[in-house]
């Protein structure tokens, strides 16, 4: 029996789809108003669509899933439902595979345990455009209020029933295609693999064991709460797998945030190598050793060492908004070798146009094997090649309101003169950037899935990339 109808909800797809605090805007009776809206869309472009559903392992994930899975079914859509934690890229990889017209997968990513969210990715395999979300959005204002009450607890969805898929072994099978899996183990190295209690367990560490590669695996066990720390890679949140990298005397750790779309690399010493750094290791390593002449593509917030190893093979550069979407569209477009995000994710030539930390882990192994030298030896000599350093800072700033209201304001001046620096270019592609006559330059911008505002800079030396930094932060607070 319809009830009153559900106060109007937020739901707005941001750089990676629809993330919210659990039990406030993320609740079952918004989960299944977002879902009856995707129904809509798919069933707009085709009268019979199949979707797969995912999800990680976060606090509820099962349920909303199956919540999903019933509504979608209610509206007339088969549904294939990942029976197990599946990580983004394998969901992407079997979006292509079965030829589906898409799939929602729940997930917030590297996100703070607290949050949980929704992705919905097309028959591309790739994330929604903003066209596509944008109908779905406006499905969802159009239903807002008109949807009944959700039913009582005991009357929870179940998922019995539905059609179930694993897409583990057709994903590793699929790796075994695009990594030299030969030369890792002919150079019998070790390695250790750290999932962050995501996705990516039984995914990274699996890929490397089954194929004679000796690694090993902290972390892999089921915490919603994320050791209180959340699954994102960064090096605070990677002191575990330092401490075992140095334990056990590896080559290099290798981590992989929520969903596994996300990587964190740790060198033999247990030093952290930031993810600018091995965009552009392995952009000039695939050029190198798969023979591909062909440029790149990095968001408008991601180092320009990209530009200068591609100045080096002779190749172009594709500049994109934030959003993997955007270097996806390359990747299938076939014009790039690789394409990445400084927040550390990548996808390579004739793979899907999604993030993949498990098949960047891989490739970082793969090119420490080939090249047998540590990933600080290896960006040194990178640096040699193309003359130049480069050395990228991002800082978040979580700002009061007004703050925040007031620094918009003033970004949309125009810029001469910045910190005492002649101004050489600004780029309005996403945020400001203002790029300096050195070649320094400073972006700020709003996140697309955190309240915060994001400071990054890149500078000749991480001394001077810290200094401006700092510098950008006592004018944003000024």
């Amino acid at each position: 029996m319809a009830g009153k109808p559900i106060a109007t909800p937020t739901i707005k797809f941001g750089t990676s789809g629809w993330r919210a605090i659990i039990a406030d805007q993320f609740t079952f009776a918004n989960v299944r108003l977002a879902v009856t809206a995707i129904a809509g869309h798919v069933l707009s472009k085709n009268k019979k669509p199949t979707l797969i559903v995912g999800h990680d392992p976060r606090f509820f994930s099962e349920d909303f899933a199956a919540t999903a899975a019933a509504v979608l079914r209610a509206h007339g859509v088969r549904v294939l439902l990942c029976d197990h934690s599946t990580p983004t890229p394998a969901i992407a990889y079997e979006i292509l595979r079965r030829k589906t017209d898409g799939a929602i997968n729940f997930t917030a990513s590297h996100n703070p345990a607290e949050y949980h969210g929704l992705k919905f990715s097309g028959p591309d395999g790739g994330p929604a455009l903003p066209e596509v979300t944008k109908d779905i959005e406006s499905r969802v204002a159009q239903l807002a209020g008109k949807m009944p009450a959700p039913p009582p607890h005991e009357a929870r969805e179940s998922s019995d029933g539905v059609e179930r898929i694993n897409p583990r072994e057709p994903y590793l099978a699929r790796l075994l295609q695009l990594v030299n899996f030969g030369a890792l183990r002919s150079a019998k190295l070790h390695f250790v693999c750290d999932p962050l209690h995501g996705c990516g367990a039984g995914y990274l560490d699996r890929a490397l064991t089954d194929q004679g590669v000796s690694a090993r695996a902290i972390r892999t066990n089921r915490d919603v709460l994320f050791d209180g720390t959340g699954p994102d890679v960064s090096e605070s949140n990677l002191k575990p797998l330092r401490e075992a990298v140095l334990e056990h005397g590896a080559s290099a750790g290798l981590a992989t945030d929520g969903d596994a779309d996300r990587f964190g690399i740790m060198d033999a010493d247990g030093s952290f190598v930031q993810p600018n750094h091995i965009l552009a290791l392995l952009y000039d390593y695939v050029v190198e050793t798969r023979g591909w002449k062909l440029g790149t593509a990095r968001s408008v917030a991601t180092t320009h060492l990209l530009d200068a190893v591609a100045k080096f093979h002779g190749q172009p550069v594709y500049q994109t908004p934030v959003g993997f979407k955007y270097v996806g569209e390359l990747i299938k477009q076939d014009k790039i070798a690789l394409g990445g995000e400084e927040s550390a994710g990548l996808s390579i030539r004739g793979h899907v146009p999604e993030k993949d930390g498990i098949l960047a882990c891989l490739l970082v192994a793969e090119m420490i094997a080939v090249r047998r030298a540590s990933l600080a030896e290896q960006l040194r000599a990178l640096f040699k090649k193309v003359g130049a350093e480069f050395w990228p800072v991002r800082v978040n700033l979580h700002l009061p309101a007004d703050v925040q209201a007031r620094l918009l304001v003033r970004l949309k001046q125009e810029f001469k003169d910045f910190l005492g620096r002649r101004v050489a270019k600004e780029d309005r592609t996403d945020g400001l950037k203002l790029i300096f006559e050195d070649g320094t330059w400073v972006l700020m911008r709003l996140s697309g899935t955190e309240p915060l505002v994001r400071v990054y800079t890149e500078a000749g030396s991480r001394d001077a990339a810290n200094a401006l930094a700092a510098e950008v932060q006592k004018w944003v607070y000024a």
